[in-house]
């Protein structure tokens, strides 16, 4: 295994909308739309190229707040009530990220109404042009109707955004789209389904690479995307992020290689944005067609995560976890040595996680009942033994490890809902 990784931030950020479009096909490629057209508005206006690597992450994760499947929906409406929550909520999530934070001022506005001048500041502090560009950008897309060629309705979104004009769209920003709206590969372009790729080949962020201590930075910020949709949850990918870096190193991984695993972690849930909320927090045992939603989650993560050059082995650690020895696991069934060391340590950080964690609905379960799950487990060939062995051996320490990881989660996601009604 090579001993570095880089990483680009365009992949990572672009996995993250791909993850996020999963929760309903009417929201497919929305993200990516947004961050081109925004990105062309912005090149139209000769804005300098940090300000449009800003725009264009800001595009990309624009909806990142909006935690629920009804949300995300909501969000698709040209007009809708309340339309800052989700950017409010987006902001906080993104802004502790040193390489996110300016980006981060785009999200938190990009749904603040220009009023004749006025929407130029907002709390006191000036909105950034990039704001403005994104939200203009945003409701263009939403003005396509994706049943429908596109040319034939470029003369009806103009008319509507300039009737926009002053009270919702700062002026020279319109006068940047109409530009534009009079070449057709902008609009082809748009509906194209190699928006990804297109968007890749306009911008210069793929070049910034994160090496690993900045990846796991990153890492960790999906981590709280994942987790704070659900107050069951909210912790639980800290709690397997360094129960499963801690197993590795008893068990004798390079300190690469327990970075790496950590990661792993932090992204093992990434396929539950695709899950429905109510069905994350349905206390109650859930029916036949609830849980095979639930089971694909582990399907979405690893189809994100393979599409990241360089992240193989990231991918099948953190993929694999619900994956037995005995070949009855999901989603693919892999059994014996299909199943590399670092999958096999995840699947147990993973239910060691999920059953000493406390819940809403219950606290977590003691040492003795812990042992004898892990053991069951063992003896019916769904865990490996020497890992469950590994974390016999060395318990106390690695509980207390994940005690303090979710402690650290639960601050933060308490002063998460402190700053921002969820």
């Amino acid at each position: 295994m090579k001993r570095e990784l880089k990483v680009s931030l365009f992949d990572l950020a672009t996995s993250l909308s791909n993850a996020m479009d999963l929760i309903s096909s009417d929201i497919v490629n929305h993200h990516k739309r947004v961050a081109y057209i925004a990105l062309k508005i912005a090149k139209e206006l000769k804005l300098p190229a940090k300000d449009i690597d800003n725009i264009v992450l800001a595009g990309i994760l624009h909806d990142v707040g909006a935690l629920s499947f009804r949300e995300r929906l909501t969000a698709k409406q040209y007009e809708f009530e309340n339309a800052n929550k989700h950017a409010e909520v987006g902001y906080w999530l993104l802004k502790n990220f040193e390489l996110m934070h300016d980006m981060a001022e785009v999200v938190r506005y990009h749904h603040h109404l220009w009023d004749d001048g006025r929407g130029e500041y907002a709390n006191g502090q000036k909105v950034p042009i990039g704001a403005h560009i994104l939200h203009l950008a945003d409701r263009i897309e939403i003005l396509i109707n994706r049943n429908e060629e596109i040319l034939g309705q470029v003369e009806r979104i103009v008319t509507t955004v300039i009737n926009g004009q002053r009270r919702v769209y700062a002026p020279h920003i319109i006068e940047a789209f109409i530009e534009l709206s009079h070449c057709e590969y902008f609009w082809l372009d748009i509906v194209s389904p190699n928006i990804g790729q297109i968007l890749a080949d306009n911008t210069e962020i793929d070049s910034v690479q994160l090496e690993i201590d900045t990846l796991l930075q990153f890492t960790k910020l999906f981590s709280q995307i994942i987790d704070f949709r659900c107050s069951f949850t909210a912790t639980h990918s800290s709690g397997v992020a360094y129960t499963s870096e801690a197993l590795a190193r008893v068990i004798g991984l390079s300190e690469f290689e327990c970075q790496i695993m950590r990661i792993a972690g932090f992204l093992h849930d990434l396929g539950k944005l695709a899950i429905p909320k109510e069905i994350l927090e349905k206390p109650s045992k859930l029916i036949d067609t609830e849980f095979n939603v639930m089971r694909s989650h582990t399907y979405h993560t690893y189809r994100i995560l393979s599409a990241i050059p360089g992240f193989k082995q990231i991918t099948e650690w953190a993929s694999f976890h619900h994956e037995k020895l005995n070949g009855k696991g999901y989603p693919f069934h892999l059994k014996g040595d299909d199943l590399t060391l670092g999958a096999r340590i995840m699947a147990v950080a993973d239910v060691f996680t999920a059953i000493t964690e406390d819940r809403p609905y219950r606290t977590g379960l003691e040492r003795e009942k812990v042992i004898s799950i892990l053991t069951k487990m063992v003896d019916n060939e769904a865990l490996d033994k020497f890992v469950v062995n590994a974390l016999k051996a060395n318990y106390d320490e690695i509980n207390e490890i994940r005690i303090q990881a979710q402690s650290d989660a639960n601050e933060s996601y308490n002063k998460f809902k402190q700053n921002v009604v969820v």
